[in-house]
C-alpha cells in the first residue's frame, strides 16, 4: 500500500494537508457510491466518514488526508457538480489519533 501523497502537478511545491468535507446530499441508494467514487477516481481513501439522514438529505462528513489545498478544492468543485449534491463546504482538519488500549 503506497502511503505517499499523490503529487499534485498544479501546485507541486504546495504542503499537503488534512481536510474535512461537508455535504448535503440526496438521501438515495447510490448518493453515496456517488460521491465516494469522486474519491476513489484520485486513488485517495478517507480517513474519516459520518453519514446523518434527516428527511429526504444526507449530511455526510468526509475527512481525508494528503492533499494540497488546490487539489482539495478541485474535489469540491467536482462535488458541487453532481446532482445528488445541494451543498459542499470544506475547512482545514486537524486530525486527533487516537490510541488503542489492550486489555
Amino acid at each position: 500500500m503506497n502511503s505517499l501523497p499523490r503529487a499534485d502537478v498544479w501546485a507541486n511545491n504546495n504542503a499537503h494537508t488534512t481536510v474535512l468535507y461537508r455535504l448535503q446530499a440526496e438521501a438515495e441508494p447510490d448518493s453515496l457510491c456517488r460521491i465516494l467514487n469522486q474519491f476513489a477516481l484520485q486513488m485517495l481513501t478517507p480517513h474519516s466518514m459520518q453519514v446523518i439522514q434527516q428527511d429526504d438529505w444526507l449530511t455526510i462528513d468526509i475527512g481525508i488526508g494528503g492533499l494540497s489545498w488546490h487539489r482539495a478544492e478541485v474535489i469540491a468543485q467536482k462535488l458541487r457538480n453532481m446532482v445528488c449534491v445541494a451543498d459542499v463546504h470544506m475547512a482545514p482538519q486537524h486530525r486527533v489519533e487516537l490510541s488503542v488500549v489492550h486489555a
